[in-house]
């Protein structure tokens, strides 16, 4: 008698055995290539090759490598366990490579922690001057930089060199010898690459410190005189002629300007007065010492403050050309203010609204005189004017070298013991300008006259140019 035949039964979709009988299809049927058909089987396909691959080399023992740890999801298949070592195996092994890997663990583990110090030390700062122009040492010259500059901006870095014409006359000279060494390259005009020559030049100078408004200007009427120059004109003819705009820019703008200010300011002095300076600007000290030439009988208070001390040179400058000079320090300024009867200061660039920019504590004299009616009288040159409108010296401003001398006492110990250091708990924090509001200032002298502060805007309009 002939069986039956037998019937696939198909379950009802949804129920248990349903889905345990088609799971179990699935796990045996092999899935290839050509059928994939979505996401999830790719996937699948996946995690079995890598499975099987780190199978393999679990099952061949190779030494330094880990294996893969499958995701969720894949087969149970997948999470082959490696095969045990032998201790023959074991011993076969050098221990060199793990006495190595455990050395260069230990370095890398020094210098973690001496990042991380670094990275402490300087995060210790106060993070909210962090933008203020700090002093740094000149790093290696990136391109072809003349000797020149280089030098000037050592001396920039360690302030040989101070104050903004000084700094001004010093980087017009190193552009001068620079221009007269510079070859123009062959299928180049001059006018054109020679711009591209001093832009590596006067970028490893603003690297070793911030650019000052006097050189700002300085380098922008060079350029503009650069990109003038005639093409037809020969090379060392036309370098000669670069060389000559720039020293008639130092005579005019600054060398004759000093002496046109010092006339101006020095026929305001009279017999009696009492002239209180703040720091040391060179062109008030051309004044001063003009007045004493010319006659006059005056006194001059010298103020100054810390770090720089610059008022020290001037008090000796004035003294021994004969000008009683008084000499004391910020904080002292209360008790003599009274007796002044006027306020000769400097400047290290003049904005648009009239506002004064100088050296630290410039703004706190000049404020002092104003609350004592004692008229407060700016010399400042009108290269130093700047188009910008600066309301306080936060938002730009530099740090003066840390190293001040906080004593002089005791005697019984070193001078360099007493110098102040960033230290653990000790963070340095010396400004080394701040703005003066126009508010405080009577007048600026200027080469091109007398002009009060709400008329500083006019000074392009007095020259008859920009800038």
């Amino acid at each position: 008698m002939v069986p039956a035949p037998l019937l696939d039964v198909h379950p009802p979709a949804g129920s248990p055995n349903g889905e345990a009988s088609t799971s179990h299809q699935k796990s045996q049927k092999q899935i290839r290539p050509g059928n994939l058909r979505t996401k999830a089987e790719r996937r699948e396909l996946q995690e079995r090759q890598r499975a099987a691959k780190a199978a393999k080399v679990a099952a061949n023992g190779a030494p330094g490598k880990q294996v893969a740890k499958p995701k969720e999801g894949a087969p149970l298949a997948s999470a082959a366990k490696p095969k045990p070592t032998r201790a023959s195996d074991t011993q076969s092994r050098p221990a060199a490579p793990v006495a190595t890997r455990a050395a260069e663990k230990a370095k890398a583990g020094q210098a973690v922690g001496t990042v991380d110090t670094t990275v402490k030390n300087q995060a210790r700062g106060l993070l909210i001057f962090s933008h203020f122009g700090l002093q740094k040492p000149v790093s290696a010259a990136k391109g072809d930089i003349h000797p020149a500059v280089v030098r000037l901006a050592l001396q920039f870095s360690t302030f040989k060199i101070t104050g903004a014409n000084a700094r001004c006359i010093a980087t017009l000279t190193a552009f001068k010898t620079v221009i007269q060494d510079y070859i123009t390259p062959l299928n180049h005009s001059l006018s054109r690459h020679l711009m591209t020559y001093l832009s590596p030049q006067i970028s490893h100078l603003v690297a070793a410190r911030p650019m000052s408004v006097t050189m700002g200007n300085a380098i922008r009427q060079l350029k503009l005189e650069i990109s003038g120059t005639d093409p037809d004109l020969p090379e060392q003819d036309a370098k000669d002629a670069l060389c000559r705009k720039i020293d008639t820019y130092m005579r005019e703008r600054i060398l004759i300007a000093d002496q046109v200010i010092q006339e101006t300011a020095s026929s305001k002095i009279k017999d009696g007065d009492v002239i209180l300076t703040f720091a040391r600007s060179s062109v008030v000290e051309k004044v001063l010492l003009d007045a004493h030439a010319s006659g006059r009988d005056f006194s001059v208070v010298v103020v100054d403050s810390r770090p720089m001390l610059e008022g020290k040179r001037l008090a000796a400058v004035l003294s021994e050309a004969g000008i009683q000079c008084t000499y004391l320090l910020l904080p002292a300024l209360g008790s003599i203010i009274s007796e002044v009867s006027t306020v000769l200061v400097g400047a290290h660039s003049i904005h648009t609204n009239g506002a004064v920019y100088s050296r630290a504590g410039t703004a706190l004299v000049a404020m002092m005189a104003k609350r004592h009616s004692v008229p407060v009288v700016v010399c400042c040159e009108t290269y130093k004017f700047s188009e910008t409108i600066q309301l306080d010296s936060f938002s730009k401003n530099e740090l003066a070298p840390v190293g001040d001398l906080f004593s002089s006492f005791p005697h019984n110990k070193p001078r360099e013991s007493l110098t102040l250091e960033n230290k653990p708990n000790l963070e340095i924090l010396n400004p080394l300008y701040d703005l003066t509001p126009p508010t405080c200032i009577t007048a600026v002298v200027t080469e091109v006259g007398v002009i009060p502060p709400n008329s500083i805007s006019s000074i392009p309009v007095a020259l008859g140019r920009l800038l």
